[in-house]
């Protein structure tokens, strides 16, 4: 029998602190479609396309994307936003203008309409910088990171949350992200995705939220129950403490998702909240789900889940979890069409679709990826190198020594550092790590992670460590390019912590930049 889950949320994690790039805003042909169109509760109400049918622009700071919001004609006026680069503090002002309302500290979708904001290109990535729907309504959200949201400490911004919604919100959609954080609200942080005061008819799909104490909720406290009509579907919770998310009111749909590590509560319905919850995989957690912290009950239906490794503490006073054979104790009746993957097969397709820069990948609803349309924005999920632009330099691994952690049968450390495409490392499973050393001290800012044939995208979630120090340098999903602040070091690591099978590294590259 597997143990319980032990694992906690580590201390905060070093950042990417890339330097700030030069901001532009240009005008582009036309608009890339979201691929397939919105999902879930943000169809309803008259459904959410964004920006759809409006110009589209591209930006590379978040001044540039403030600017194309305020320099529409109106502030309900369509608009796509393409965006590539990494998002920051240092390059985020506030602007002006009649179709705006903006702040420095934050990318701020206030009292406007109408919107696409979608990554692109080499990816983009909102470091420390939260983005905040207030006012709002027809919004889309797409292909794009946000990591390391502060609400303590310094920078801070939007409040802790990675992406939140408030006050009188409507028709959301944020599709194919990845949410994350390097702890919980002792070191800074506060939750991936919230919704509060009157926020309705919203979805959250093939995205990753991860290394949190808190995921997200759904209304502020026990009376902000104005809130709801929320679907999360095929998306990644890994490593949270609790809120995965928290319902207080309201109705939400959750299905096909995959739980992994949640170390204090999953699912937590309270205060009249009603959750339909349709085969999601629970795995190597406690308390996946129930009513939690409080005597306010909330509901639940339950159909075709897996519990794999659960555990379940005993109900009382204000814990009252669903398991361990966790029964249905309400109905929801859900409005829209939507076709359900078995749960067995929810790891594996959640592995290969959630995150940025999966080139929005979809399940088909019967176990199997389907890629989107070619004018969808987003690198290829085939492609060996996604992510920022192919490194110029010398390949310091050439030469170097490697190790790592228990490979598999027939492979080699050394493997990785040959400069041969055709040989290959594997770990003795689906994760484990694989790192490049030197004798004296190297500065290296990127590497590059080069699948081997027939294995492209079966890489999940990563973190490059600093091998001389522990610090991690770089966290994300998926092979490819991976820039870090240059570090002087004689051992480099690539730790890979989930794939959709075993993993076959062909090359471990290192530049200098």
């Amino acid at each position: 029998m597997r143990r319980p889950v032990a694992i906690r949320l580590s201390a905060a994690v070093g950042t990417l602190a890339l330097a700030a790039a030069t901001g532009a805003v240009l005008a582009a042909p036309e608009a890339s479609a979201a691929a397939g169109g919105a999902t879930g509760y943000a169809t309803q109400n008259g459904g959410t396309t964004g920006g759809a049918g409006g110009q589209t622009v591209r930006a590379t700071t978040g001044t540039a994307i403030h600017a194309a919001l305020c320099n529409r004609a109106s502030s309900s006026t369509p608009i796509v936003i393409q965006v590539e680069g990494t998002i920051n503090h240092g390059n985020t002002t506030k602007v002006s203008g009649t179709s705006c309302n903006t702040a420095a500290d934050k990318i701020e979708l206030k009292q406007v309409s109408n919107v696409t904001i979608v990554g692109v290109g080499s990816g983009a990535v909102f470091d420390q910088l939260g983005i905040h729907i207030r006012e709002s309504s027809n919004i889309v959200i797409q292909n794009v990171t946000v990591r390391n949201v502060k609400k303590s400490g310094s920078p801070t911004s939007n409040g802790g949350d990675a992406i939140g919604m408030e006050s009188d919100v409507r028709n959301v959609w944020v599709d194919h992200t990845t949410l994350e954080a390097s702890g919980g609200e002792s070191e800074g942080f506060d939750g991936l995705f919230d919704m509060k005061d009157n926020t309705q008819y919203v979805t959250l799909s093939y995205s990753v939220l991860r290394n949190s104490g808190r995921g997200g909720l759904i209304g502020s406290s026990e009376s902000d129950r104005s809130n709801g009509y929320v679907t999360f579907h095929h998306n990644l919770y890994e490593n949270l403490d609790s809120r995965a998310p928290l319902l207080r009111g309201g109705i939400a749909h959750i299905y096909n998702n995959h739980y992994v590590h949640l170390n204090e509560s999953g699912i937590n319905s309270r205060a009249g909240a009603k959750a339909r919850v349709d085969s999601n995989y629970f795995e190597d957690s406690k308390d996946v789900l129930g009513t939690f912290y409080t005597d306010a009950a909330g509901y639940w239906q339950v159909s075709g889940n897996i519990f794999d490794n659960v555990t379940w503490s005993s109900p009382g006073g204000d814990n009252n979890p669903a398991g361990p054979n966790p029964q249905s104790n309400t109905s929801v009746s859900i409005p829209y069409a939507y076709s359900l993957d078995d749960a067995s097969c929810v790891p594996g397709i959640v592995g290969r679709t959630a995150g940025a820069n999966k080139g929005l990948a979809v399940s088909d609803g019967s176990c199997s990826v389907q890629s989107p349309g070619p004018t969808d924005p987003g690198p290829d999920p085939t492609d060996p190198t996604p992510g920022p632009s192919q490194p110029s330099g010398t390949n310091l691994s050439l030469g170097a020594g490697a190790d790592g952690s228990s490979k598999a049968s027939g492979t080699s450390y050394g493997n990785v550092r040959d400069g041969d495409l055709g040989t290959y490392w594997s770990p003795a499973g689906t994760t484990g790590s694989v790192s490049v050393k030197w004798g004296a001290a190297t500065t290296v800012s990127k590497v590059n992670i080069r699948e081997a044939a027939g294995s492209s995208g079966t890489i999940g979630s990563w973190k490059v460590v600093n091998g001389d120090t522990g610090a991690t340098l770089a966290s994300g999903s998926g092979a490819g390019v991976i820039g870090f602040p240059a570090t002087s070091l004689k051992k480099v690591t690539f730790s890979i912590t989930s794939a959709s099978g075993t993993p076959k590294v062909a090359e471990f590259e290192t530049y200098a930049g």
